[in-house]
């Protein structure tokens, strides 16, 4: 199956700019978030889940973050679960459906 991108053009002379519309695939990066992950992408890339102090650090980071956004959706941080992408998001909420709903049968169907 081949996926098309399409850029349209701004329909107004003075702005002549592409416009992005596969948001699906891939998304600008926020200002405010790079500036706030800058510090992992260059000198602080340990594993959270590592002994180390370096790696503590990480971790003790990761959990400030997952506790606030936990706050921000009025949940509990054991119940915020970071994941590598989309795919790993979705197959993670539809097992997880599928298990809890287990005595209901052994089928979903998603689309």
């Amino acid at each position: 199956m081949t996926k098309r991108v399409f850029l349209a053009k701004l329909a107004t002379p003075m702005a002549k700019k592409n416009v992005y519309l596969d948001y699906a695939a891939a998304t600008p990066l926020n200002a405010e978030v790079q500036s706030a992950m800058a510090p992992y992408f260059c000198d602080q890339f340990q594993n959270p889940s590592s002994f180390h102090m370096p790696g503590k650090y990480v971790k003790d980071a990761l959990d400030k973050a997952r506790a606030s956004i936990a706050t921000i959706l009025g949940a509990r941080p054991d119940e915020i679960i970071f994941t590598s992408g989309g795919t790993e998001a979705d197959n993670l909420a539809i097992l997880g459906f599928a298990r809890k709903n287990a005595e209901h049968g052994k089928h979903v169907i998603v689309s």
